[in-house]
């Protein structure tokens, strides 16, 4: 039991934590914030003295955020699939053409490209926009400053790079760095100023403290949970639930209000425009736009689910527990190898530009080659819209590991998450997307890329729900197929979205704000 001992981070809460020279010499480059207003007697004589004001500003400047952040939202959107569908409009041309290893050779080499832009531009021009962001932003509200993360160079910086390292096919989502960047607006906006840019506007120079730009900050992360998920319920008890130390009822009502602004603000425009094209119908909202997962499909609810429910939260209770502990041992090997590095600058960036090309590239060989195992599959739903991949197939049929691994993860959460598709997917398709998937979703967290883990923690709960309702249904019999509704619960897909949410919350620690951000997200709870 050496291997689960030696390098743990995190001891029991029961025993308090002994620093160590190293660890305190790491603490003390970091600055402490002071939030709390200093409430002397010669303060309170003032305030006393002040007329009422009305906070019109905050509002203004909430305002302002929220639409920073939807325009954000939607170009980091746009852009993604933008360039996604160029690598597989490509790589399919060559699959129908039969040149399977052209198409190989094309998906690596345009991947690799897109990873390379996504870590030179880290490691060059700005390393402190690596990562999701999530961790420096929570340890910016919690009073540690630290430097860089709030710049504008460190916003366009994760702005490309994520939009890159996603669209290369890698195991990583935007939502992470999308929250990231909701923080970087607010605090960037709200000072109506820039050291980058040279200006220094003549407004609101009150809310110029470390209290005012906290609370902006929150609610800019508040509004990029929100512009990801199109969830502002969920973006504001993301904002109270994860993020922020300090709350009033005050700061909860303007960081709803900026969070509904930046929801409007990413689903008016995702709705009028689809990679960059307009679509002729600005102001019509339309749900598959802006609904990333749309189920439209319900069952009714019955008792009899909470049991296979309840051990489905057990199993991805300790597969969270497991990424999580795989995660941090990798980490803790990255940190072993960059000290054997040591202070040779140069070599140790290269060493953090090649591991996520080493990546990218066994993924993409994954992509292609092992879908090709899979034979074609008769297309039960063929009246469907779900985004099955032919991969080569003709039009009635298609592939079903191709469709879980070839597709983007959102399509694939879509395919997993779909009612009354019983056979649309295999047992093996799924088993084997898991064991692939899992290791290289755990191998691609903590690279210096500007990414998430939303999406991959999705997906690897969908997978495992929708294997256990392939249980469920081989032990019970098909019942989906019946005129009764009472065995309608009994659906691979229903499964999925609980294994999702269940595998995301194992990991997140997120309960309250997780639910209402798959419910939102699924259009409703069906």
């Amino acid at each position: 039991m050496k291997f689960f001992e030696r390098g743990r981070e995190y001891e029991s809460r029961f025993v308090n934590h002994q620093y160590q020279e190293s660890e305190k010499e790491v603490l003390s480059k970091y600055e402490s914030l002071d939030y709390f207003t200093p409430h002397s007697t010669v303060y309170k004589d003032w305030l006393k003295k002040q007329s009422p004001r009305i906070e019109w500003d905050r509002w203004v400047t909430m305002g302002l955020i929220g639409f920073a952040v939807g325009m954000t939202g939607f170009l980091l959107h746009q852009g993604i699939q933008l360039l996604t569908s160029l690598i597989k409009e490509n790589v399919t041309k060559q699959i129908e053409e039969g040149e399977l290893m052209m198409a190989c050779g094309l998906q690596v080499l345009i991947s690799v490209l897109f990873v390379l832009i996504s870590a030179i531009s880290v490691q060059v021009i700005c390393p402190a926009a690596a990562g999701s962001g999530l961790p420096e932003l929570i340890a910016y509200l919690n009073g540690t400053y630290v430097e860089k993360i709030f710049s504008l160079k460190a916003y366009v910086v994760k702005f490309v790079s994520c939009i890159m390292a996603v669209a290369s096919g890698l195991p990583a989502g935007p939502e992470g760095p999308m929250i990231s960047l909701g923080g970087l607006i607010g605090a960037g906006i709200s000072q109506f100023k820039s050291k980058t840019l040279h200006f220094d506007m003549p407004f609101f120079k009150r809310l110029r403290n470390a209290e005012d730009r906290r609370n902006f900050l929150t609610a800019g992360a508040g509004a990029g949970v929100s512009a990801a998920f199109g969830a502002p319920v969920g973006g504001l008890l993301f904002a109270l639930e994860e993020v922020s130390s300090f709350w009033s009822d005050k700061l909860g009502w303007q960081t709803f209000f900026c969070c509904m602004v930046a929801t409007f603000t990413a689903d008016l425009f995702s709705s009028a425009f689809e990679k960059f094209q307009y679509t002729g119908s600005f102001g019509l909202f339309n749900k598959d736009s802006y609904i990333i997962f749309h189920v439209d499909k319900a069952i009714p609810l019955n008792l009899l689910i909470f049991v296979p429910a309840v051990i489905l939260g057990v199993i991805c209770g300790v597969l969270g527990a497991l990424f999580t502990f795989s995660s941090l041992k990798i980490l803790r090997l990255r940190k072993t190898l960059e000290e054997k590095i040591g202070g040779r600058v140069i070599l140790l960036k290269i060493a953090k530009v090649v591991e996520p090309v080493v990546i990218v590239v066994v993924v993409s060989v994954i992509k292609v080659l092992v879908a090709d195992l899979f034979p074609c599959t008769t297309n039960p739903n063929t009246e469907s819209t779900l985004p099955v991949e032919q991969y080569g197939c003709n039009d009635s049929c298609y592939n079903p590991f191709a469709t879980l691994f070839f597709n983007p993860g959102e399509e694939a959460i879509h395919v997993l998450f779909s009612r009354q598709t019983l056979n649309l997917l295999t047992p093996l398709a799924c088993a084997l997307s898991l064991l692939l998937y899992f290791p290289l979703a755990v191998w691609t967290c903590g690279t210096c890329l500007a990414t998430g883990l939303v999406v991959p923690m999705l997906l690897i709960g969908a997978l495992v729900g929708r294997l256990l309702g392939f249980l469920a249904v081989y032990v019970m019999g098909n019942m989906t197929d019946t005129s009764s509704e009472y065995w309608a619960w009994l659906d691979p897909g229903a499964f999925a979205l609980i294994g999702a949410a269940a595998f995301f919350g194992g990991v997140s620690r997120l309960t309250m704000s997780l639910t209402v951000i798959m419910v939102t997200c699924c259009y409703s709870s069906k």
